[in-house]
């Protein structure tokens, strides 16, 4: 059964230096309360999964904390760049950057592989790009049934996978909705699993749509209202657009990219930068 904690020991006892951690949450429900206490925390030589590493990844990387980047689409949400992503790739500030690079399909199947603890995944892929030639995790099968060339992409199985959630039950079963993305796959791949919700409730309702991952599955429950912030959680808040668009010009200069971190996120207390 998960065990509900604050956000800032759930932090330091499921993630460690040297880990490689997947935030998962697309358009929404994107866990950057908890990704801002890893920077707090200093946790560093980290390997960042993410299907659509976006403004959590660029602040991530522009702390210094990440080594590695798997990942198969990364940019500003309607805006444009990561300034702090790309001035790691290409500048190496402020520490170089490793890049694996996929399709969305071949990293949804990496997630479904790792889930299931299957080694690899299967697909039709991948064809016409030269993205098998720069990694080692993308490769060929041929069908034994119809002698078929396919893709085969190596399993994801993170050390740690963070959400975030609407809700979740006192005994860390957990329940989102709206976008579900690759949450649940994720967590079912991890070794082991964060998840910060709107609430606790005395009991889950189903709704349309709804997903939910067993508390079994999870390791720490946190209480963070508005963790999800500045992307949204359905039903709970709304997504803070301009931010997206300010970020374009925080992000883009390393001195005000640096002071915005010490004044956001490392004087803040776990969660209150999520309330402005």
């Amino acid at each position: 059964m998960a065990e509900i904690q604050s956000l800032r020991d759930a932090v330091a006892g499921l993630i460690h230096d040297g880990d490689t951690v997947a935030m998962e949450g697309f358009t929404h429900l994107i866990p950057f309360a908890a990704g801002h206490e890893v920077i707090r925390q200093g946790i560093t030589d980290l390997t960042l999964i993410r299907m659509t590493p976006d403004v959590i990844y660029d602040q991530l990387i522009g702390a210094g904390l990440v080594r590695k980047l798997v990942f198969s689409w990364g940019g500003n949400p309607g805006v444009g760049s990561l300034h702090r992503f790309r001035d790691a790739v290409e500048n190496g500030w402020p520490r170089p950057l490793e890049l694996d690079e996929h399709s969305h399909a071949g990293m949804a199947n990496r997630y479904a592989a790792g889930a299931a603890r299957l080694p690899f995944a299967v697909l039709r892929g991948y064809r016409g790009s030269d993205i098998g030639t720069r990694t080692g995790t993308v490769s060929t099968v041929v069908c034994p049934f119809t002698g078929e060339e396919l893709a085969a992409v190596a399993a994801v199985n993170p050390d740690v996978t963070v959400i975030h959630a609407q809700q979740a039950d006192q005994s860390g079963n957990v329940q989102l909705w709206g976008l579900p993305g690759v949450q649940k796959e994720a967590a079912l791949a991890a070794a082991r699993v964060l998840v910060t919700v709107e609430e606790v409730v005395e009991r889950l309702e189903p709704r349309p749509g709804g997903v939910v991952v067993p508390g079994w599955v999870v390791d720490a429950v946190a209480v963070v209202p508005g963790g999800a912030h500045p992307s949204y959680a359905s039903g709970y808040s709304r997504r803070d657009n301009d931010f997206y668009k300010a970020w374009d010009l925080i992000a883009r200069d390393r001195t005000s990219f640096q002071q915005w971190i010490k004044e956001n996120v490392l004087r803040d207390e776990p969660g209150k930068e999520n309330a402005r």
